[in-house]
């Protein structure tokens, strides 16, 4: 039996429709506080569980042979620093006693590339980069770089865990949508005046779940694994979208400083418009810092990884929205 916390989640519908295909869907067990989600459609086992609650999760755990950990807060506001902590830190922590307890064989945690520091930008990051715990540090990159240190302690006590990496989710099976995939729901609605220099690296989500099932067989107990695609600009994203939609893209770009002096107002104007913001003082300061230089060598050598272009997460990601009846007309 194969459990997964955060089933309702972008990754994990996407991971359960994938452990369903190859084990069949008697063989998954979904772990959420609601059937919801891409997940929801599909014939598996729910189980009602929080990863809070220590004792839903022994009772969610019985019986599985490994645990792929997805539950977590993910947050570009830095006013949510407490719920971080308890969601992604405590959470976790609760996941691996739980594991210990149920003898779960293996666990796959799903960590993030933000739990590592970005700096040097100008050297290559990979798994010896050192954590990104420093007070200076934003909420998220060190409830992400703590969740690590509980999975750690773990394996120290005899726990058989692999922590993945992944870079920025892309592609299709979007049903929440992420920010990347409102970000280019508005590029088709023409709801977004201006672009702002900067981008992040990319992975597409079918990728990160198929090196998931690999690290389950193949990956190395209490190693890292850093799951990413490439890094691409706004620019490069704009022209991707409006190359798929045919629909024009915005021609003003806006120097990162002019953004970031924007940020605030345009966060409480989407706010009064009903629109869940993007462009954050944290958005923005991820697109602007992110490192350029990040490597999945080992995940290439280890668990066989090998993402896709982004252009094709681009395309497939606007097919799915399509076919989803989330396009809507243009602006």
């Amino acid at each position: 039996m194969k459990a997964i916390t955060g089933a309702s989640g972008r990754i994990g519908s996407v991971l359960a429709q994938a452990l369903a295909k190859r084990d069949g869907n008697h063989s998954v067990r979904a772990i959420d506080l609601e059937r919801r989600g891409w997940a929801a459609k599909l014939d598996i086992e729910w189980v009602k569980g929080d990863i809070l609650d220590r004792e839903s999760l022994r009772a969610a755990f019985a019986g599985a042979d490994v645990v792929y950990h997805l539950a977590a807060l993910v947050s570009i506001d830095n006013d949510r620093a407490g719920e971080l902590r308890t969601m992604n830190v405590t959470g976790t922590r609760n996941v691996v006693e739980a594991a210990l307890e149920c003898g779960v064989r293996r666990l796959i945690h799903f960590s993030s590339i933000h739990a590592y520091d970005q700096d040097p930008l100008d050297e290559i990051l990979d798994e010896t980069r050192d954590p990104a715990s420093g007070a200076h540090h934003d909420p998220y990159d060190r409830s992400k770089a703590a969740s690590e240190q509980e999975v750690r302690r773990g394996v120290e006590l005899g726990l058989d865990a692999v922590i993945l990496n992944p870079t920025g989710v892309i592609g299709p099976f979007d049903s929440q949508p992420s920010h990347i995939g409102q970000f280019f729901l508005n590029l088709h609605r023409r709801r977004i005046p201006a672009l702002v220099v900067g981008g992040f690296d990319w992975v597409d989500v079918r990728d990160v779940v198929a090196a998931a099932l690999a690290a389950e067989k193949r990956g190395g107990s209490g190693e890292n694994y850093i799951l990413a695609g490439g890094w691409h600009s706004t620019h490069e994203l704009k022209q991707l979208s409006q190359l798929v939609t045919g629909v024009p893209a915005p021609g003003l770009v806006l120097p990162m400083f002019l953004a970031r002096l924007w940020a605030p107002f345009q966060v409480a104007l989407d706010r009064h418009r009903g629109r869940r913001p993007l462009f954050t003082p944290a958005a923005l300061h991820a697109l602007g810092g992110g490192n350029h230089r990040i490597s999945s060598a080992k995940a290439r050598a280890e668990l066989g990884f090998s993402p896709r272009p982004v252009a094709e997460s681009v395309r497939d990601a606007y097919r799915w929205f399509e076919e989803q009846g989330m396009l809507g007309g243009t602006a």
